[in-house]
């Protein structure tokens, strides 16, 4: 059974936050507040971490958890050849609720599935999350419910679902988005739209007609 940390005060933020990032540490799986919705976490470099995280939502490898990081220059860390038109995006919107699908660093020692060498990143705009994620690093991160479930957008959502799963709960009220990231594909010289969620496709290429850039749909 999990256990639950109120953010409501300083002093809780910080409570919370350590408890997180020593969960995290000992391998374990936390439920994190985002500007979306809550997700599900775990050490990306940690293979069972990911694993475990994996089974929690009911998931196979096929499917494999985007990573969060607490800094846009952590992206360069993280992936290669990521192009012009996804940097533009990267600086209108980060953090925010956008996710790059780019082309991995081969050096990077992690497991999140099969992924086909490729990454999924995203910098929220949490506090909360970004607290965490500089203590931690960067972590394999889902939506916080079970597969064909909606999203949980509170902490009583997540732990109805996933309670026996997780160590900690980091309870920072209703998100403040209450939608999915949207998720571009930035591996080809233009990029795909694969999911929609928060930003619109007409939003996006606002930011890359200056640039004689535009994202097509991937459906």
């Amino acid at each position: 059974m999990s256990e639950r940390y109120p953010t409501g005060t300083d002093d809780e933020r910080e409570e919370a936050v350590d408890a997180a990032a020593l969960a995290v540490q000992q391998g374990d799986l936390i439920v994190l507040p985002t500007d979306t919705v809550y997700g599900i976490g775990a050490d990306a470099f940690d293979p069972d971490a990911v694993r475990a995280l994996l089974a929690a939502k009911g998931r196979g490898r096929d499917m494999p958890p985007p990573v969060l990081i607490s800094s846009a220059t952590t992206l360069d860390a993280l992936a290669v050849r990521v192009p012009g038109y996804a940097r533009a995006l990267v600086e209108e919107f980060w953090p925010g609720p956008l996710t790059l699908v780019c082309h991995q660093q081969s050096s990077l020692q992690w497991d999140l599935g099969n992924n086909r060498a490729t990454v999924a990143i995203r910098m929220p705009d949490h506090e909360i999350a970004l607290a965490i994620l500089e203590r931690t690093g960067p972590l394999a991160v889902s939506s916080a419910n079970k597969t064909g479930m909606p999203a949980a957008t509170d902490a009583d959502q997540a732990i109805e679902m996933l309670d026996e799963d997780v160590a900690v709960v980091v309870d920072a009220g209703t998100s403040p988005g209450g939608e999915a990231s949207t998720i571009v594909d930035v591996t080809g010289d233009q990029g795909r739209v694969l999911r929609y969620g928060a930003l619109s496709l007409e939003r996006l290429n606002e930011v890359l007609e200056p640039l004689g850039a535009t994202l097509t749909d991937g459906d």
